[in-house]
């Protein structure tokens, strides 16, 4: 089957077909730290959506699974490609189409960078809220698949709440036009919505319309403030949302990250065993808001500095934006992603250390407690993940849901975390999701084995879309 495939994709689209061991390779992985045991069949680069197109029909045609991907930044494992399977990659597609500052919107495609968005839009005085901690190095198509967060979504929303409109590839090749370019509209289901964070398995995004700010006048205020324990600063960030308070970005980082950041970056350490708050307000009330928050964080213990020096705030979000890297200096990291409601951060963490102590396991955990997510940090010696640690796992997960919260905040489900969706669904809720991919991918080719692995009680495999 292989070579009639391949000869096949060569005939449509030529050199953009890759089969050397190099770009076979650099798929079998992302940024989760996890691969896969065989390299792909081929590596297909698109240019165009006429290519995405072409792809896809010779996939659909001969029941090949794709795989779609962007940078390859990912955490969830959703674009890691195996034996026998096509890689779709979009990284090629990154022009800005249109720009139109009277209606607040760009029209880019997938493989755009987040600082390059940032830096097409800079002289137009606009901006694109989603703000990942890998902006430098993550694509918008990825950020659309995953639906992606990052620091400032307490303020500002996540990914669904800056799309207006997507271009989507159908796994037989059509080509849909989902959503609109107006602030309204209601017109029939939002699938618009639907796609976002659907980690590949409903179609190909090659282009959307995004939701743009205009840049907020005013000088952003950077406010970080330390306490003894991380429970300490948990509750220093419920404390700052309580008041009324809303900070454009609000991270915490305990201890251990905080050590490994400062190792990593070659600063000075910070005293043994602080956790710390980074807060920035922004717009016209910055300076005021700023006071105000250090004023909630002293009154509950907390050692405070506030600096509007623009340098040395981005040099102290630099820290929080060097925990990935930081985590994997240390070994092989299990990143994990989890979101509670922001009055529960403080059980959160108690949870963490309670698991911690059950299996004798350290747990280094950042957080975006502006909006209650966290990323505990499971790092292990050696190319796999132990049993051990993914019970633990399991255990944090549980936890989560357990506080009214949820498996994923923002990295996505992939096959990291497959195994336990339908316990934060249930059966019936997992079977209609199911249910959905097949009439947006009727043969199965999309990611199959990605977000819906085979559940507890629930017919068949998600592999067979026909079960």
């Amino acid at each position: 089957m292989d070579a009639p495939v391949l000869e096949r994709l060569r005939l449509a689209l030529g050199d953009r077909v890759d089969t050397t061991p190099a770009a076979l390779d650099a798929a079998r992985a992302d940024r989760s730290g996890h691969s896969s045991p065989a390299p792909p069949l081929a590596v297909v680069h698109a240019e165009s959506t006429a290519d995405v197109q072409a792809a896809l029909r010779i996939a659909h045609e001969t029941g090949t699974p794709v795989v779609v991907r962007g940078a390859g930044t990912g955490l969830a494992g959703a674009s890691i490609a195996g034996a026998g399977e096509i890689v779709l990659s979009t990284l090629r597609m990154r022009r800005v189409l249109e720009i139109r500052p009277d209606d607040l919107l760009a029209v880019v495609e997938p493989g755009l960078l987040n600082a390059e968005l940032d830096e097409a839009l800079s002289p137009h005085g606009l901006w694109w809220p989603p703000d990942p901690a890998s902006r430098d190095i993550s694509t918008v198509g990825g950020n659309i698949a995953t639906g992606a967060g990052g620091l400032l979504c307490a303020k500002y929303g996540v990914v669904r709440d800056a799309v207006l409109a997507l271009d989507l590839v159908l796994a037989d090749g059509r080509l849909l036009h989902l959503g609109h370019r107006s602030v309204k509209g209601v017109t029939g289901l939002d699938l618009t919505a639907l796609v976002i964070g659907s980690e590949g398995r409903l179609g190909v995004v090659v282009g959307a319309t995004l939701k743009l700010r205009r840049v907020v006048p005013g000088t952003p205020c950077t406010v970080v403030a330390t306490f003894p324990t991380v429970r300490d600063a948990a509750l220093g960030s419920a404390a700052v949302t309580a008041s009324g308070a809303q900070p454009a970005i609000m991270e915490l980082m305990d201890a251990r990250c905080l050590a490994a950041v400062h190792a990593l970056l070659e600063l000075d350490q910070p005293a043994a065993g602080v956790a710390q708050l980074t807060i920035q307000t922004d717009g016209r009330s910055a300076a005021v808001e700023a006071e105000q928050i250090a004023t909630v964080l002293r009154g509950i213990g907390g050692t405070v500095t506030v600096t509007d020096d623009a340098a040395e705030g981005e040099e102290l979000l630099r820290i929080r934006r060097g925990m990935h890297a930081a985590m994997a200096s240390l070994g092989t990291t299990l990143i994990e992603d989890v979101s509670v409601p922001r009055s529960a951060l403080p059980a959160m963490f108690d949870e963490i250390a309670r698991i911690e102590r059950a299996y004798g396991v350290e747990i280094p955990t950042v957080a975006h407690a502006g909006d209650g997510n966290l990323h505990p940090n499971f790092i292990v010696q050696g190319p796999e993940i132990p049993d051990l640690i993914w019970q633990a796992a399991g255990e944090l997960f549980r936890a989560a849901l357990r506080l009214g919260g949820t498996l994923t905040g923002e990295h996505g489900i992939g096959t990291l975390k497959s195994r336990w969706l339908a316990e934060e669904l249930g059966e019936d809720q997992w079977e209609l999701q199911r249910e959905i991919v097949r009439v947006f991918d009727s043969r199965g080719i999309l990611a199959p084995g990605r977000v819906f692995a085979a559940a507890p009680g629930a017919p068949g495999s998600a592999e067979d879309p026909h079960a």
